[in-house]
C-alpha cells in the first residue's frame, strides 16, 4: 500500500474513534441558523454528514481520475499495438523488396556467369584449334627436315 492510502485509513480511523467517543455530544440538539431559517438539529451529526459527503465526493473524483488514466493507458496500448503492426508490415515489405532485388541481382550474375562460361569455352576451343594447327605445322616442318622418324632410323 502507498503512504497516501495508509494516511487516509489512519485519518478515517481516528475520525471514527473520535465520533464513537463523543457520540452523546454529536447527537445533542443545537439551534442552527441556515441564513433564511433556523432549525434544531444535532450539530455533530450535521458536520459528520458534511464530512461523509465530502469524502464521498473526493472518492468519486479519485475513482474518475483512476478510470480516465486506465482508459488512456488502454488507448495508448492499442495505438502502440497498431503502430507496431504497421512497423512489422513495413519491415516485411522491405524484406520482400530486398529479396526481390537480391533475386534479380542473382539472376543477372548467373546470366553473366553463363555468358562468361560460353565465351571461355569458345576461347578454349579457338585456342585448341590454334594449338592443333601449330602442332600440325611443327609436325610438317619436322617431317620435311627428317623424312624418316628418329625412332625408325638406324
Amino acid at each position: 500500500m502507498s503512504i497516501r492510502t495508509i494516511l487516509v485509513l489512519v485519518v478515517s480511523g481516528l475520525l471514527a474513534l473520535f465520533t464513537v467517543v463523543n457520540w452523546s455530544t454529536f447527537i445533542t440538539p443545537t439551534h442552527l441558523s441556515l441564513v433564511v431559517t433556523s432549525v434544531d438539529a444535532p450539530l455533530g451529526l450535521v458536520m459528520l454528514g458534511f464530512t461523509a459527503a465530502l469524502a464521498a465526493v473526493l472518492l468519486f473524483y479519485a475513482l474518475k481520475v483512476q478510470i480516465n488514466a486506465l482508459s488512456d493507458g488502454r488507448k495508448q496500448a492499442e495505438e502502440l499495438r497498431r503502430q507496431r503492426e504497421l512497423a512489422d508490415q513495413a519491415e516485411a515489405s522491405r524484406f520482400t523488396e530486398l529479396r526481390t532485388y537480391l533475386d534479380q541481382q542473382l539472376a543477372s550474375l548467373r546470366q553473366a556467369q553463363q555468358a562468361g562460361a560460353e565465351r571461355l569455352h569458345g576461347e578454349i576451343a579457338a585456342a585448341t584449334n590454334t594449338l592443333s594447327a601449330c602442332i600440325g605445322e611443327v609436325d610438317d616442318r619436322l617431317a620435311r627436315q627428317w623424312p624418316t622418324p628418329p625412332d625408325q632410323q638406324p
